[in-house]
């Protein structure tokens, strides 16, 4: 048995890690200061007496004692990161610097879930580990994309300086049940509006693409790479490498759900990026891993969560065909 760190573990993919690392077995100790993440994500496991749930930000100091940690803490939606710009670079950046003083205090493992937005609006495609990116440091969402890139840059450092034993994966877009109803992302944003029929709103021409990674694949490649030796230490991309339109992911949401909405089309905000897609040949080599669930498959699984939550609110939604 391991005792592991979740920050961010009532967070859509913080919770369904806590479960995956119960289910071997380990004990978990999880903290969210509850901005995104929500207790309901969590409820079944508190009743787990190897799970133990701490409301902390993490972006002040936290004393635990610990076998490895996950440090997931961060809102990854641009609605919710844009609403406070300066909270989400502290959490990026505080966050690194208070988990990984923890990792090198314990000799424990580290694992950074960072993202492919440190990649910005890509000139390479797909995009592969070795490119450095093209971001905009004062845009809109810079607070995400560089708060990011620096936690990367801390997590190397404290490796090279003090020999702190890192993990670092750069999470494409991933999408399933527990997103927030509000999220903001694309793929709930389609979802909620398509059970609400409600007009489906798309942002620029709808040509731009996306790969979509069912959490449950994503979790899988998180528990990969905690596991591999102390020299892999990436960073390494976990994603979907089948790429989708935007109108294609809004077509076939209409197609599972049903639903007579109607697309409209919204000016795209700004350094929204046109394609996103990730080269995955180093997680199938390193971790043997790549994703095993279709979009259409995970779209279902998707869906039916949100139709769940709709009837818990008891608001006007379209019915899932039978």
């Amino acid at each position: 048995m391991k005792k592991i760190l979740v920050t961010g573990g009532a967070g859509f993919l913080g919770s369904h890690l806590c479960e995956r690392l119960l289910q071997e077995g380990n004990q978990v100790i999880a903290t969210d200061n509850l901005y995104t993440g929500c207790k309901e994500n969590i409820e079944h496991l508190l009743l787990n007496n190897l799970f133990q749930f701490l409301h902390h930000d993490i972006s002040y100091p936290l004393f635990v004692d610990v076998d490895e940690i996950y440090n997931l803490a961060c809102p990854a939606s641009p609605l919710h990161y844009q609403a406070d710009p300066i909270k989400t670079i502290k959490t990026s950046i505080f966050g690194a610097l208070h988990t990984l003083g923890l990792a090198k205090r314990l000799r424990a493992k580290i694992l950074q879930a960072s993202t492919s937005e440190v990649y910005g609006d890509p000139h390479v495609h797909p995009q592969r580990e070795d490119y450095w990116g093209n971001v905009n440091p004062i845009g809109t969402r810079s607070c995400y994309d560089e708060g990011k890139r620096c936690a990367e840059t801390l997590f190397f450092d404290y490796h090279r300086r003090h020999g702190v034993k890192i993990k670092v994966v750069r999470v494409f877009n991933t999408y399933g049940p527990r997103m927030h109803i509000q999220d903001g992302r694309v793929v709930s944003n389609l979802i909620v509006q398509a059970l609400r029929g409600e007009p489906l709103t798309i942002f620029g021409n709808g040509l731009q693409t996306r790969s979509f990674c069912y959490v449950d694949d994503l979790i899988e490649g998180l528990v990969k790479m905690m596991a591999t030796e102390n020299e892999q230490i990436g960073p390494i991309n976990l994603g979907n490498p089948t790429e989708f339109t935007i109108l294609e992911l809004a077509d076939m949401v209409l197609a599972l759900t049903g639903s007579p909405s109607k697309i409209i089309f919204k000016e795209l905000p700004q350094d929204d990026p046109m394609q996103r897609n990730p080269d995955i040949s180093l997680a199938k080599n390193i971790l043997g891993w790549e994703p095993q669930i279709s979009l259409k498959e995970g779209l279902y699984k998707t869906i039916t969560y949100f139709d769940g939550c709709l009837r818990k609110e008891k608001v006007p939604y379209i019915s899932l065909p039978s």
